[in-house]
Parts: structure tokens; C-alpha cells; sequence
């Protein structure tokens, strides 16, 4: 016999309420009750957005879940060149939405707020995307492979690759094709903490065995900032980006500098 005090757990949730989804979401309060859940895909719930959310609320081609589901079940968006049809497959940091229909062209990358943002793509750069390396090993048959911050699984990779480095991944073959080395110097967007989204220059990194090691980083215009490690993604070299940057350029303003900058227009 069960005993009353005996709570089992009943599988996954499978609800989200609107007040508990994530704020870059930048769903209304009073907008209804529910908000979509992220499908299981290969970015945490909390640090995607789901093709409902790109469809129905950044885009407005739709003005319904339904409607939004009618479009992917057509077969209408891709996500890094292959077609999703579950309206609630979580797209994430570095993801190319494709919807050839309207000749549309997206990666998602993040403001200086931290909230992710629609960037329209040029047609040279559709066709990759850029990962961080999460994870190197080994196979059982010893054939080395690395994970990306995106769920890939890149195996006889090049020796050079090393755990913290970003790879330019070619979409169509999904193969390495150039390695950004995690090292003094590279050009870094940072993508998670309260400096979200600033873009800046390794200056120096703080190794703490045991503990989390800080990496300080310097923008454009000489403003300084530090985070963990784990929240740091190298995009370019020479204060350069192999990706193209959202408006501003990941340069922070204060609200004074914002207030500046309108009254100058």
C-alpha cells in the first residue's frame, strides 16, 4: 500500500504559465493565462525562443497559434537548413531562420539587454553559423569528437580544437570549415549574465582552480567589464566579427547616453 506522504513525479511538465516564461520573451502580462513550452531541442528552454514566439509575436505572420502552426506544418521554416515543423522547437544563440517563402533571412543574437534579436542576413552569410566548443572526448572505439553549444556532435575533428574554441560550422555539410582560438585578443560577445550581449576584446583572464575563472573584456570604446568563462563566446579576430552584428554594434549606453543620442537626431 502507497503511503499518503509518498509524492511521485509525473513525467515532464508539459505547461508553461505566462508569468513564469522568461522575460526576453517579452510576453504581455495580461495576454492570457498560458505562454508556449519549449519542445526538448538543443537549447535550454530558458535561453531560446520558440518559432511561435519568432512567427507570432516578432514577425506577425501569424495572429494565432493556429495559424502559426499551419505555416510550419506546410513545411515553411528552417531552422539552420532544415526544415522544423513543431511550432514550438526552440531556436537559439547563433540560429539561421530561413522562410524562403518571403525571402526571409534571420540569425538570432542578442542586444545590449540581453534579449535576443531577429538580425536579417546578407546572402553570404546564410549558409554557416558559428559554435562554441562545450565538449571534448572520446568515443568507446577512441574516435575523438567534440559537442557544440548548439547539440552537435562533430566527430574526427581538427586536433587543433580545443574545449572554450568556436568553429564556423557549414550548414549544408555541417563540417568545420575555420576555428576561432579562445586567447587574448579575439573579439567576444558575451551570452548570458548582466552583460549580455556587449561585444568586446579579451584583455585578460583570471584562472581560479576549483571555482569559476573571470575573463575581462574591453570594448570599442574602452569600457572594461568582467564575467565567468562559461558565459563568453569568441565570434572574431583583430576587433573583428565573422558574423555580422546587431544596431549598436554590442556597445552598451547608459540611459543618459540613449537620452543624448535621441535629442542629437
Amino acid at each position: 500500500k502507497r503511503s499518503k506522504n509518498c509524492t511521485m513525479v509525473r513525467g515532464p511538465k508539459k505547461h508553461l504559465k505566462r508569468l513564469n516564461a522568461p522575460k526576453h520573451w517579452m510576453l504581455d502580462k495580461l495576454g492570457g493565462i498560458w505562454a508556449p513550452k519549449p519542445s526538448a531541442g538543443p537549447h535550454k528552454s530558458r535561453e531560446s525562443l520558440p518559432l511561435i514566439i519568432i512567427l507570432r509575436n516578432r514577425l506577425k505572420y501569424a495572429l494565432t497559434k493556429r495559424e502559426t502552426n499551419m505555416i510550419c506544418m506546410q513545411k515553411l521554416v528552417k531552422v539552420d537548413g532544415k526544415v522544423r515543423t513543431d511550432c514550438r522547437f526552440p531556436a537559439g544563440f547563433m540560429d539561421v531562420v530561413t522562410l524562403e517563402k518571403s525571402g526571409d533571412n534571420f540569425r538570432l543574437l542578442y542586444d545590449t539587454k540581453g534579449r535576443y534579436v531577429l538580425h536579417a542576413l546578407k546572402p553570404e552569410e546564410v549558409g554557416f553559423k558559428l559554435c562554441r566548443v562545450q565538449k571534448q572526448a572520446f568515443t568507446s572505439k577512441r574516435i575523438p569528437y567534440i559537442t557544440t553549444h548548439d547539440g552537435r556532435t562533430i566527430r574526427y575533428h581538427d586536433p587543433l580544437i580545443k574545449v572554450h574554441d568556436t568553429v564556423k560550422v557549414d550548414l549544408e555539410t555541417g563540417k568545420t570549415t575555420d576555428i576561432i582560438k579562445f586567447e587574448l585578443g579575439v573579439t567576444v560577445m558575451i551570452t548570458k549574465g548582466r552583460n549580455a550581449g556587449r561585444v568586446g576584446v579579451i584583455t585578460h583572464r583570471d584562472r581560479h582552480p576549483g571555482s569559476f575563472d573571470i575573463v575581462h573584456v574591453k570594448d570599442k570604446e574602452g569600457n572594461e567589464f568582467a564575467t565567468r568563462l562559461q558565459n563568453v563566446f569568441a565570434i572574431g579576430r583583430n576587433g573583428d566579427s565573422l558574423v555580422d552584428l546587431p544596431r549598436g554594434q554590442g556597445i552598451k549606453r547608459t540611459i543618459f547616453e540613449q537620452r543624448a543620442k535621441r535629442h542629437a537626431l
